[in-house]
């Protein structure tokens, strides 16, 4: 057996563990580790393994992630969250579907501490869910509206999957989070406008709440004040050059700990459960990112990222045409897994593609290639994946964000719930669209504060 074919044999087996319900990490070890013994031989693949996994993990900036996923667990423990929800409520509740709104905008701030969809999803749920049923607002737009804004997390700095991506693809992590502040800022917009035009149509979906008195508004504005010091202290430092994401992050946890001491939240049974919430989770992330060496080893051998380029080029599309492709084949990905086995899963395949008809540094003149430089066409996919990665969290069968939404909101179906984020679905397609069509709203603030 060749080696492409060898190759392509081992995707399809690949996809046939995942329907299984193999965890992914497993899959990809499996299927990386035998078609490797199979192309090199089992000796060489336990020479490989000897120092494989310390290679990969002993990666400096891989450190930020556990620091930044226990930010985020220290953060649901410490009231940040109802702290977030009260101010933006405040700001916004006196519109009709303004408490809706006001839970996208707790969500967009939560996702500053947090870094994680599905934490951001769960912890701002329990929060806004008993306040937007208390105000009588549709099933629908309550699980959606917070359902949608639980996607935030993933793209908003700081970002565990962000991170990711800028170590496999070997980008700087302070770039691709200063890339992904805009985008994220069109997504609360676009959000915000959706739930707008949804009362508009629907009045009766969301009741306004009245104006707050001007005691009660300053007091909840205030009460916002530690997330925005928090949020200035680590993403504005890393932006002002003072330290690199992994010290941003230490600090970032020390500020969410002092913070729940002050508010007496912080007991030594909630840091322990954080601590071990967090390194279940980078355990998971480690081990998904063993997985995916060991597949991209295997497929690099067999030839097939490069057989996929040479296809992409030969096939006489456009760029655009072809990134638009690949982006809709994330879309259907994520129907099926989770975000982060999703971008461990294709960048082998993708990014050798984009590569290789990217035809080098600023060629346009041709038609060939983005005008982009390799690096910045690195920062330019990476957040256009994302946001397509977003979609998967509030998409059917898999929706992760909708499932834990529908586990707090007991009484309502999750048909319904799925057909509340489906307004913010096509929001999201419009943010594609834009900047999919405009690489510079991407790549306006890494060039100004790059330099």
């Amino acid at each position: 057996m060749d080696p492409i074919t060898l190759g392509l044999l081992g995707l399809a087996i690949l996809v046939a563990l995942i329907v299984m319900r193999v965890p992914i990490a497993y899959a990809m070890i499996l299927v990386g580790a035998g078609g490797t013994a199979i192309i090199n031989g089992p000796a060489i693949l336990l020479s490989q393994l000897k120092t494989l996994a310390y290679g990969q993990f002993s990666i400096y900036d891989l450190s930020v992630v556990p620091m930044f996923v226990l930010m985020g667990a220290l953060a649901t423990k410490t009231g940040l969250s109802r702290d977030m929800f009260r101010a933006a409520n405040a700001w916004f509740g006196w519109m009709r579907g303004g408490t809706a709104m006001a839970s996208i905008a707790a969500c967009a701030g939560f996702g500053a501490v947090c870094g994680s969809s599905l934490a951001t999803a769960s912890t701002m749920g329990k929060v806004a869910l008993p306040e937007l049923e208390r105000y009588n607002y549709s099933p629908a737009l309550a699980t959606g509206s917070v359902a949608a804004g639980g996607v935030l997390g993933i793209l908003i700095p700081p970002s565990v999957i962000l991170v990711i991506y800028a170590v496999i693809v070997e980008a700087n992590i302070v770039t691709m989070f200063m890339a992904a502040l805009v985008p994220g800022l069109i997504a609360v917009a676009l959000f915000l406008l959706t739930i707008a035009i949804y009362v508009r149509l629907v009045p009766s979906a969301g009741p306004a709440q009245g104006v707050s008195d001007k005691a009660e508004f300053w007091a909840a504005t205030r009460g916002v004040l530690p997330v925005l010091g928090i949020f200035g202290v680590v993403i504005g430092g890393i932006y002002a050059g003072f330290y690199n994401p992994t010290p941003a992050a230490a600090i970032g946890v020390f500020a969410v700990f002092v913070y729940g001491l002050f508010r007496g939240l912080m007991s030594r049974e909630a840091l322990r459960s954080s601590i071990l919430e967090t390194a279940g989770t980078t355990g998971m992330i480690y081990l998904i990112l063993l997985g995916a060496e060991l597949l991209k080893i295997f497929m690099s051998r067999a030839g097939v990222p490069q057989a996929a380029a040479d296809m992409a080029v030969n096939s006489g599309l456009p760029p655009m045409m072809v990134m638009a492709i690949l982006l809709i084949a994330l879309i259907v990905l994520g129907c099926l897994m989770d975000s982060m086995s999703m971008i461990l899963l294709v960048l082998p395949f993708f990014w050798p593609v984009l590569v290789e008809i990217n035809g080098g540094l600023y060629q346009m003149a041709d038609g060939s290639g983005f005008g982009l430089s390799t690096d910045e066409l690195k920062v330019w996919f990476g957040i256009l994946a994302l946001v397509v990665v977003e979609l998967g969290l509030i998409t059917p069968p898999v929706g992760m964000n909708v499932f834990v939404i529908s586990a707090l909101a007991k009484n309502v179906p999750m048909g319904t719930t799925f057909r509340g984020v489906f307004p913010f679905f096509l929001s999201e397609l419009v943010r594609v669209a834009l900047l999919l069509g405009f690489p510079a709203l991407t790549l306006w603030l890494p060039r100004v504060l790059g330099g």
